[in-house]
């Protein structure tokens, strides 16, 4: 009896840590395609791990916009003003369990120091907030 429940903690915990690894890296894998649409200027890309509406700040322009909206708005940001690169620099969680990245996006010799907040919608990870503000 004793070798079963050991056994069948032993068995629970090892699911429970593939568990956390899997979303570990789904979690990652968001992170990174988020930064190389930001990297590559690909407003397209970054649109879908948008949610339903965005608050945006950019220089010259703020608001909170529908998801088309949100795209439509970096696509002409992308535009404007081109990226060279995009470093990312820092990722956690916040107390609320809200994921978030920090950044510095560049072009030419502009650098703007960049912000995204990330939630949880309906089991998918998606921007609620992106800034790119100067230093």
């Amino acid at each position: 009896m004793k070798i079963r429940v050991i056994a069948l903690i032993l068995i629970s915990s090892s699911l429970i840590t593939l568990a956390i690894s899997d979303s570990d890296v789904k979690i990652a894998g968001v992170h990174e395609n988020i930064a190389a649409a930001i990297r590559s200027g690909n407003s397209k890309v970054l649109a879908t791990y948008f949610s339903a509406t965005v608050e945006i700040t950019l220089p010259a322009v703020e608001g909170t916009y529908s998801r088309v909206q949100a795209e439509l708005v970096m696509k002409e940001f992308f535009q404007k003003i081109p990226p060279t690169a995009f470093i990312l620099e820092q990722k956690g969680t916040s107390s609320g369990g809200a994921q978030f990245l920090i950044g510095t996006y560049k072009s030419g010799n502009k650098e703007l120091r960049t912000y995204i907040l990330l939630k949880g919608i309906d089991g998918q990870l998606l921007i609620q907030q992106l800034q790119f503000e100067s230093d």
